[in-house]
């Protein structure tokens, strides 16, 4: 996962998810629409994020720089989330 990605696993929950990846995308122009599904793996738990850019250039600029793929049309990114009641190691780092 890109390194811009990474402070997305912190959260625990899509409700706070979903905002910060909208602002992430943001960058590259203005987000059309983001959906975001709850799957469960193996005992992970990952947060799978499809969104749509409003132009082809911004999304290109997207997969480009952040390394996102794309799938049925839609830019894909796949995000595992924190289990609640879990701190990750840097918010470990942070408490202590």
């Amino acid at each position: 996962m890109h390194h811009e990605f990474a402070h997305l696993q912190n959260f625990s929950d899509i409700s706070t998810l979903k905002p910060a990846l909208h602002s992430l995308c943001s960058r590259y122009g203005s987000v059309a629409r983001l959906d975001i599904l709850a799957a469960s793996q193996a005992g992970k738990r990952q947060a799978l994020c499809f969104l749509r850019m409003d132009s082809a250039d911004q999304e290109n600029q997207l997969m480009r720089e952040l390394g996102v793929g794309r799938f049925g049309g839609d830019l894909v990114v796949i995000v595992d989330l924190q289990t609640p009641g879990v701190a990750s190691a840097h918010q470990t780092m942070v408490l202590t």
